[in-house]
């Protein structure tokens, strides 16, 4: 078994807010899902991803979404059950984990200053352009500048290939985008598109973003590079936040 490594957000949270994102390394899963892969939904044998998520800090406490790149942000509280159909999760509650996947979309974890609430955030291209970050930050009742947020390890600009479809969606951010060779066909910037929506929100201090989940391929799973390998399957990286007691 590999190393057992996650990656802590460098951001000035308060102290009781607590946070981390999965890598790759130190499960159990064999290929294409080796070996910390801890989507059930992707074809990895079930028995190996939830051995996967009892390594996970604080695992019985993660309350785990059916995301399905919907605009839904749901509140968790003592009583909400697993596998809730949501694309990002937040809470005031002590103890109970936001909990988002990945594998390329890019997760955003986010906080107030004052150490009261949490929230994750599961943003790929199209819950950007429908609205999650919208539609998560407007459950912070405090000023909105009282707000930090972190962005997770996502696949980046030069290896993000879209389509017009893509380039329509997200019109409203040109500069996000770089034109590729082939025609009709842009490189998309995430991380940029998302630190434009998170400041139109009100949300400024903003950290995180220099990571690539294609590029890096000994740290992350990337749907896109498991594709492009023949692979077709991949695992699946979870970013955490939860309030301390």
């Amino acid at each position: 078994m590999a190393e057992l490594k996650f990656i802590t957000p460098d951001w000035p949270a308060p102290i009781n807010v607590k946070a981390f994102c999965s890598t790759r390394g130190g499960g159990f899963s064999c290929r294409p899902y080796d070996s910390l892969n801890v989507g059930e939904h992707v074809g990895d044998d079930l028995n190996l991803v939830y051995a996967n998520r009892d390594l996970l800090p604080q695992t019985q406490d993660i309350v785990w979404l059916n995301q399905n790149h919907s605009t839904t942000s749901v509140e968790l509280t003592r009583s909400s059950k697993q596998n809730i159909a949501a694309d990002a999760s937040y809470t005031t509650k002590v103890g109970i984990v936001c909990a988002v996947m990945s594998a390329d979309c890019l997760p955003i974890l986010l906080c107030n200053k004052s150490g009261s609430l949490v929230a994750a955030i599961h943003a790929g291209w199209k819950g950007l352009a429908a609205g999650i970050i919208e539609n998560t930050v407007q459950n912070f009742v405090s000023d909105k500048n009282e707000i930090l947020a972190w962005l997770g390890p996502a696949i980046s600009q030069a290896h993000f290939e879209v389509g017009d479809n893509v380039y329509a969606a997200l019109g409203d951010y040109p500069g996000a985008f770089i034109p590729n060779k082939q025609p009709d066909k842009y490189r998309a910037n995430l991380y940029q598109i998302a630190r434009e929506k998170l400041a139109a929100a009100g949300v400024y201090d903003i950290y995180g973003g220099n990571h690539c989940t294609y590029g890096e391929s000994k740290l992350f799973f990337s749907h896109r590079r498991s594709t492009h390998e023949g692979l077709h399957h991949t695992g699946r990286m979870v970013s955490a936040i939860y309030l301390d007691s």
